[in-house]
């Protein structure tokens, strides 16, 4: 009796250790999506998997592209959720990621899914370019609404535009590589020569020039579509243009990083990642997502902005991306915010 007590305690103790174990299983994510997201994709994986504790590491995808590149010899993250795919290709060419082909993903649209089988990535949604023109603050100062690119060179909007620095902000990045496609690559360069000289500031944000826009602060911000749409539903003053010649896009996606102790836990979340559940919570930010079928009209979302994206060249994109940025730092740098 005393053996069969003691194995049974020996049992007990193991399954004990087991699940404490369980519990702690702990994955550092990091991510570029907007912070008030996170909260909610954490509580709902954990309605699946409330064994799995995600730690999110979040800052602009340039600076989380960046961190990802430093620590490529030590990495510290298990897993990439929601950084722009041109920063998840430039980590694939590098051997950064671990290919795995999640549960589910054959119903994504092929667009978004790494070419390779098992992919090495897999998109979630999509965010487009657009103008963010505020028509009270436009106004006050006398201008005309653009309705290029190229108009935004005008004198007339001088001190009145803000976009974001492209070595911080994915957005920023995909308005100076889709720019250098649309004008070509010395075309593309005067363009931003000419730009430059009407821009009041860089920010270190995509969103952050439509949000200044909405509040009044600059009458002009080059952001992204979703979060003009956004800002217009809630009463700002705001008109979202699409500008005549095409604007650049790019989509967020997910990894898993090579070496990652958690592997587990780590392909659970990005088979977590695709399902229609987890793009339903996508279309709440983004009015394009991987899942086919998934997306509602959006509010205010601009009229032929789908048709408006550029064959975009996320290639191109990713292998010029260190190229392209040291370019704009050494012309326009002296115009961004503090960091």
């Amino acid at each position: 009796m005393k053996l069969k007590s003691s194995i049974l305690t020996s049992m007990a103790t193991s399954a004990i250790f087991a699940t404490s174990l369980m519990a702690e299983t702990e994955l550092t994510v990091y991510t570029a999506v907007e912070a008030e997201d996170l909260s909610r994709y954490a509580a709902k994986f954990n309605e699946s998997h409330p064994d799995i504790t995600i730690n999110w590491v979040r800052d602009s995808t340039g600076i989380i592209t960046a961190k990802l590149l430093a620590e490529r010899d030590n990495p510290q993250a298990d897993v990439v959720w929601g950084l722009a795919g041109t920063s998840l290709l430039l980590l694939k060419a590098e051997g950064m990621l671990e290919a795995y082909k999640p549960a589910g993903v054959e119903k994504l649209d092929s667009k978004f899914v790494d070419s390779d089988n098992p992919p090495a990535w897999v998109g979630m949604d999509a965010w487009v370019a657009a103008v963010c023109y505020n028509t009270v603050e436009a106004g006050k100062a006398g201008l005309t609404p653009p309705t290029s690119w190229q108009d935004l060179t005008d004198p007339q909007y001088a001190g009145h535009i803000i976009m974001p620095n492209p070595n911080s902000s994915g957005t920023g990045f995909l308005d100076v590589s889709s720019w250098l496609q649309i004008f070509g690559e010395e075309g593309g360069w005067a363009y931003m020569d000419g730009l430059h000289e009407n821009i009041a500031r860089y920010t270190h944000s995509g969103s952050k020039p439509c949000k200044l826009a909405a509040a009044g602060e600059i009458p002009i911000g080059v952001s992204f579509a979703f979060r003009g749409a956004k800002s217009k539903a809630a009463g700002a003053p705001l008109d979202i243009i699409v500008p005549t010649e095409g604007v650049g896009w790019d989509m967020e996606a997910t990894a898993i990083v090579a070496g990652t102790a958690y592997l587990e836990a780590a392909q659970k979340l990005v088979d977590f990642s695709v399902t229609r559940e987890a793009n339903e919570m996508y279309n709440q930010g983004y009015a394009v997502v991987a899942y086919p079928g998934v997306a509602k009209p959006v509010e205010f979302f601009p009229e032929g902005l789908i048709d408006a994206m550029i064959p975009n060249d996320f290639e191109f994109a990713a292998n010029n991306r260190a190229r392209i940025l040291n370019e704009w730092q050494s012309r326009y740098d002296g115009k961004s915010d503090p960091k």
